[in-house]
């Protein structure tokens, strides 16, 4: 098979590699919920070479992310685990956990059980961190936003633009504090959450 790519994940890795170079700096071991094409956890795992990065994603996107792994061969950056979120977690506790656009692929229940399983995993006084667009107080952030969150739909009805209040709340429940909103390119957001 040919390796995935991501136009979107070269696009963005770097504005996320700044704020995570400072949010993660006390951080030893990270989860990265929905790993796609591979291309973020090899692009993190090399600048970020205090961290041991464990990618997780349906079994079905594991040979494309192992191409990416294979080529990167660092010693820092683990095989991908089998994480589906219909299903427990093959982990039992992390410092840290990433997910990139991810929240408004899968359908509202399994953003719920997203939450669930990192009020169950994520370690006292870690870190959660959530890449992707979002609506605040029902409104869309730009047109293109707008116009995205149409075809999500049209691909699929229980895909959509989230609302930022709602993952806040689903954050809250889990046991977690705001951080930070901290804006990036293309009408995207990156929430930053803590665990006391």
């Amino acid at each position: 098979m040919d390796k995935p790519f991501s136009q979107a994940c070269e696009n963005n890795k770097l504005p996320i590699l700044n704020v995570l170079e400072a949010f993660f700096s006390d951080v030893t071991d990270v989860l990265e919920v929905g790993s796609g094409t591979g291309q973020h956890s090899v692009h993190f795992a090399t600048h970020l070479a205090h961290l041991q990065w464990h990618c997780s994603d349906r079994e079905v996107n594991h040979p494309g992310i192992l191409q990416w792994h294979q080529e990167a061969a660092l010693t820092n950056l683990h095989a991908p685990l089998t994480l589906d979120l219909n299903d427990p977690w093959p982990v039992e506790t992390v410092n840290a956990i990433f997910t990139a656009n991810t929240m408004h692929i899968i359908s509202w229940p399994l953003v719920e059980r997203f939450f669930q399983g990192v009020a169950k995993h994520l370690a006292p006084k870690g870190k959660l961190c959530i890449y992707g667009p979002f609506k605040y107080q029902g409104k869309y952030t730009s047109a293109s936003n707008a116009e995205f969150d149409a075809f999500l739909k049209q691909q699929d009805a229980h895909s959509a633009i989230r609302d930022f209040e709602a993952i806040c709340q689903l954050a809250e429940q889990a046991g977690l504090t705001f951080v930070e909103d901290v804006q990036m390119p293309a009408n995207n957001q990156l929430l930053l959450f803590k665990r006391q």
